[in-house]
């Protein structure tokens, strides 16, 4: 499926660039909390412990001036924040008892001891601070409310994970156009390899200004020189060894008619000897004649001429022609048959096709023409009752002197499927096999119609 496969490059680049600024972001997050929160706390212990003292003080000199009641109650004390005395307990005053208190800490002060110590009461957080005036033997506990600094500290870590998810979007983001800028020299490269191995042998990369990236632009045009001059040596190769086998397949050729013209004159095992030599030197012919047909193609040589035909009036045309004139053609309700092809390389695609057909499957049984599978295209199929194409298989047919498992033994040249992707490719379409509804193959052919866009074949 396509959503289990690994994601690309430049993603995996920008992925990574994203997580560390995550992680990082966290990183810092703690860290910043930590000591924010420690500095807070610390400040927010020590002025409570100076207030606390401060108001122990007042009480004390209260405690001596004969007026407790009235010191304690006139302390300044914060607001949600509240007090209580111990040894006398005057709470009975207070909104709060001494019970509010934790129970550690009045122990402490109960012991003659100062101390703090964080509490909750009714949902809400406390520093609570002890103190006991050993003069009069008695307690002073005051709560400071910390939800000021709780707030303080949620705003503070809210904002540092905002950050740290802007840091991430931003490290993502910088990631991956860093890995396109990088990458983008890979992307000509692969473009240029595209370009070598859809036939155009003159693609090449430009030099760059990065020493790093000139050699590999050097590697490449070197790699790009060498398959071209090797491709262009076996072609040329091909091209003159067909060329030179000509004059001497003519010779042989007009001996074998001679003969074959006295084929009566001739003793009856001679005669089955001319006829095995009559059909492998016209096999040879016909060999050495799509060769270089080829040859004319790989070179370009084979201009053509592209017009607006009726193509299903020249397809029956070239039924008729064949050695299987009797094949019905039948075409889909509704389709226009105009196309934009040359006649002599659509004869040539036919013609080859319903003789592959004849030779090798007993024969076509239908020829059909349909809309095509491409916007602004009609497919002209071969359809046979033989024993089929293998799967595997299907791709090399379409190479040079290939021949499927059911045909190997049969006589031909192996060249006229070649010929049939070769002409289609010119034309702008393609060709291929699959398998027919009822059994046997059917070869198809995809011809451009007015409209048709290049660019958009895609197969």
């Amino acid at each position: 499926m396509t959503w289990l496969r690994s994601p690309r490059l430049s993603t995996r680049v920008a992925l990574f660039f994203g997580l560390i600024g995550l992680l990082a972001g966290l990183g810092l997050t703690t860290a910043t909390y930590s000591v924010a929160r420690d500095s807070l706390l610390d400040q927010r212990i020590s002025a409570a412990r100076s207030t606390a003292f401060d108001h122990a003080l007042t009480v004390r000199t209260s405690f001596e001036q004969g007026n407790v009641s009235e010191g304690f109650l006139g302390l300044d004390i914060e607001t949600d924040g509240f007090a209580v005395l111990t040894n006398p307990d005057i709470a009975y005053l207070l909104q709060y008892p001494a019970s509010a208190f934790p129970v550690e800490l009045r122990e402490v002060v109960a012991r003659g001891q100062s101390g703090q110590q964080q509490f909750t009461y009714d949902g809400e957080p406390y520093l609570a601070v002890g103190v006991h005036i050993r003069a009069h033997d008695a307690g002073y506990l005051e709560a400071f409310p910390l939800g000021a600094t709780e707030r303080t500290l949620r705003l503070v870590v809210t904002a540092l994970l905002i950050g740290s998810v802007l840091a991430a979007l931003f490290a993502t983001f910088f990631g991956f156009t860093t890995s396109r800028g990088l990458l983008r020299p890979l992307t000509r490269v692969a473009d240029a390899a595209g370009q070598l191995a859809a036939g155009g042998l003159d693609a090449r990369l430009e030099p760059s200004d990065d020493p790093e990236l000139d050699r590999l632009a050097e590697a490449f045009n070197n790699m790009a020189d060498a398959v071209q001059a090797r491709i262009e040596r076996e072609a040329r190769f091909a091209s003159d060894v067909s060329h030179e086998l000509r004059s001497p397949i003519t010779a042989m050729t007009a001996a074998v008619e001679v003969l074959a013209a006295r084929r009566d004159e001739l003793p009856e095992r001679t005669r089955q000897a001319l006829d095995v030599l009559v059909d492998q030197v016209r096999r040879f012919d016909a060999m050495v004649m799509d060769l270089l047909e080829l040859s004319r193609l790989e070179a370009g040589a084979i201009d053509g001429h592209i017009e607006e035909i009726d193509l299903a009036d020249l397809t029956q045309r070239i039924i008729a022609r064949s050695s299987t004139p009797n094949v019905p053609f039948e075409v889909a309700g509704g389709l226009s048959t105009m196309a934009m092809v040359d006649k002599v390389r659509v004869e040539r695609i036919i013609s080859n096709l319903v003789e592959n057909a004849a030779v090798h499957a007993g024969g076509a049984i239908r020829v059909s023409m349909e809309r095509g599978d491409l916007q602004h295209t009609v497919i002209v199929a071969v359809e046979d009752a033989g024993p089929g194409v293998a799967a595997g298989e299907r791709t090399r047919i379409f190479e040079r002197f290939a021949r499927g498992s059911a045909s190997r033994h049969r006589v031909g040249t192996g060249l006229g499927l070649a010929l049939v992707a070769e002409h289609a490719a010119a034309l702008g379409g393609a060709a291929w096999v699959e398998d027919r509804r009822h059994g046997g193959a059917r070869f198809v052919v995809r011809f451009p119609t007015p409209g048709f866009q290049p660019a958009l074949e895609q197969r």
